[in-house]
């Protein structure tokens, strides 16, 4: 009984593998066809891409530090996960010896209404270095 289950499992799992590479070859040729054949097409996609990609999060930065003299190990961080523009948001995990913290602060034009920290603005001004 058990060989027999064996078995019928391995031909679920070949069953399985053969329609997940034949359904991957359709999806591959399908998506050579919807690309533009032209070079003015292209660029219209390209453009079309870059649109879209102003609005993504794309500008990141992580800051690691001990916010605490007793702790080591720079387990706290502040995070900037910010678009094109500088609009995004900071999240800061504070880690103290017998709790953590996590605070969210949001981020326009590259800074904020709410005062941030030093971490903060350290990762703030890293995410803005990294956008070029």
């Amino acid at each position: 009984m058990p060989t027999a289950l064996s078995v019928l499992a391995l031909l679920v799992a070949l069953v399985a593998l053969v329609v997940a590479v034949r359904s991957r070859s359709r999806r591959a040729g399908s998506d050579a066809e919807d690309l533009p054949a032209d070079a003015a097409g292209l660029r219209r996609e390209v453009a079309a891409l870059r649109a879209e990609a102003v609005g993504a999060l794309r500008h990141l930065a992580v800051v690691r530090y001990d916010a605490f003299d007793e702790m080591g190990g720079r387990l706290s961080w502040s995070l900037a996960l910010l678009d094109d523009g500088g609009d995004g948001v900071v999240l800061t995990s504070i880690r103290g010896r017998n709790e953590a913290r996590t605070y969210a602060k949001s981020v326009a034009g590259w800074s904020s209404d709410q005062e941030l920290s030093p971490e903060e603005t350290e990762a703030v001004a890293h995410a803005r270095m990294a956008r070029s």
